[in-house]
């Protein structure tokens, strides 16, 4: 379901996503959005209203430095850079592999603040809500038995993101760490704070 919010152009809430045994995804547990620094503060008022318990902010220092986010200072909110500042490793055109495999601990860092999130609706957001928000998405709309195809088709809905790129990340994970729980376990996400974020998506 696309966000009311006006000033970010890529928000959706990820309730109503079909999952294992015939049910859904729970409305307001998780969104995800591009950066907020262009939000109004009538946006910021209704969205601190709104029942939001965490704020995701994935994206590097320098980008925070830029377009800083409303919400700094604020106890819900949590600046988790996603990778690490320098990339050093050749990057997939059509597969997030390398991003998983290349910043492991990172990106348990973020699941685990998702995880541990108190009671609320938790937003994710990188720059523009794509490619990190997009993975770490995937990985806990994954864990909570989410069908493989309604993550790809959400991530699809973002600008420039294809198909392709989304199938061929689910199958390196697959490979190479037996599906997206045992890569989190190899991140340092602990069982707990697996089976946190299918409660939270589930209910």
């Amino acid at each position: 379901m696309k966000l009311d919010w006006p000033d970010c152009s890529n928000a959706r809430d990820l309730g109503g996503l079909p999952a294992a045994g015939g049910g859904r995804t729970r409305a307001g547990a998780l969104l995800r959005s591009d950066h907020h620094g262009q939000l109004t503060p009538a946006a910021v008022r209704s969205i601190r209203a709104g029942g939001v318990g965490r704020i995701l902010d994935l994206r590097w220092s320098r980008e925070c430095e830029g377009h800083p986010s409303p919400f700094a200072g604020d106890p819900l909110y949590r600046h988790t850079p996603m990778l690490d500042e320098t990339i050093d490793y050749v990057v997939h055109p059509n597969s997030y592999g390398p991003m998983l495999d290349y910043h492991k601990i990172r990106i348990g860092a973020a699941f685990g603040l998702l995880a541990d999130a108190p009671p609320g609706g938790v937003v994710v957001h990188c720059h523009g809500g794509r490619d990190r928000t997009g993975v770490l998405v995937a990985l806990a709309l994954s864990v909570a038995g989410v069908d493989p195809e309604a993550i790809v088709e959400d991530y699809t809905r973002s600008p420039t993101c294809d198909a392709l790129t989304m199938r061929n990340t689910f199958d390196h994970v697959r490979e190479a760490y037996g599906g997206a729980a045992g890569y989190l376990l190899a991140t340092g996400v602990t069982r707990h704070q697996v089976d946190a974020v299918r409660e939270r998506l589930l209910g």
